[in-house]
């Protein structure tokens, strides 16, 4: 069996200006994991953290309360942006050893980026449960060719916004021509952070990751305000090969390419690709 872990980065309101202290962009995805490795994953995530961050575990800690001790994706990428010499050495770092931990552990990730128009309306609900769908039919391509079946734990935000996101798999999975998603066991369910190894690995892969990679990819030159900076590139520059060897791509009937990280760049149409510097 396996779990697929979502979360997202960025909002989905409007860019107004190119100026606005509004993020560019909306970034869903997540981790695909076998369930037979959460479990050593999980305390090697554990460990990693104590390791990075001894001073957030206090005396009356147990060692397994580090799972409620969160390290934010958008924490990290901040330091690397703000943060002097030592501090981006440290976020760097830790980046570096939970991608070691993903690749170890043969996770393979599927996201959809959205980038947004400048002075456009933007639909949030509809780009969420349309993002979610398409993450479904690349988790089900996976588990057919894996032979296997699975469940996606998606992070959770609010009970209105959950059951909307539920809902529009519902219909795909009982559809009258037929079950769109047939080797997931159940509609998403959603879980917080702070219990699952698996989300906060996935808020760090949207936060910490792919959010500023897309941001120096696509916005930098068009986009001016605190959520694109140049000094993303360094997180692009050392991580975009090895977050493309991740995903997980496929062909569907057509035979065209689906899955993976995929991108709607409206500011310049541009390639997929661009976001792994290649």
């Amino acid at each position: 069996m396996h779990v697929f872990y979502v979360d997202e980065s960025g909002c989905t309101g409007a860019l107004p200006a190119a100026n606005s202290p509004v993020q560019p962009l909306i970034c869903i995805g997540g981790l695909i994991l076998d369930s037979s490795s959460l479990e050593r994953l999980t305390l090697e995530w554990l460990c990693l953290k104590e390791r990075f961050y001894p001073g957030l575990r206090t005396p009356d800690m147990e060692f397994l309360d580090m799972m409620n001790v969160e390290i934010k994706g958008a924490d990290l990428r901040r330091h690397v942006r703000e943060g002097g010499r030592n501090i981006r050495r440290h976020a760097m770092g830790f980046l570096e050893k939970s991608l070691e931990l993903l690749e170890a552990h043969h996770a393979r990730l599927i996201a959809r980026v959205y980038v947004k128009a400048i002075s456009a309306p933007m639909d949030g609900r509809a780009v969420y449960t349309s993002a979610i769908q398409q993450l479904a039919g690349g988790f089900q391509s996976y588990l057919t060719g894996q032979q296997s079946s699975g469940m996606m734990i998606l992070d959770s935000r609010n009970k209105p916004k959950n059951s909307n996101v539920a809902h529009s798999t519902f219909t795909q999975m009982f559809k009258p021509g037929g079950n769109a998603y047939s080797r997931m066991v159940e509609m998403p369910v959603f879980g917080h952070s702070d219990n699952h190894a698996g989300l906060q690995l996935a808020d760090l892969l949207c936060s910490g990751f792919l959010f500023p990679l897309a941001a120096h990819a696509y916005c930098h030159g068009i986009v001016t305000n605190m959520h694109v900076h140049a000094n993303y590139d360094r997180i692009r520059d050392k991580f975009g090969p090895r977050l493309q060897a991740l995903q997980y791509r496929y062909k569907d009937r057509t035979g065209s390419w689906r899955g993976g990280v995929t991108v709607s760049d409206p500011l310049g149409r541009r390639s997929n690709k661009l976001i792994f510097g290649t």
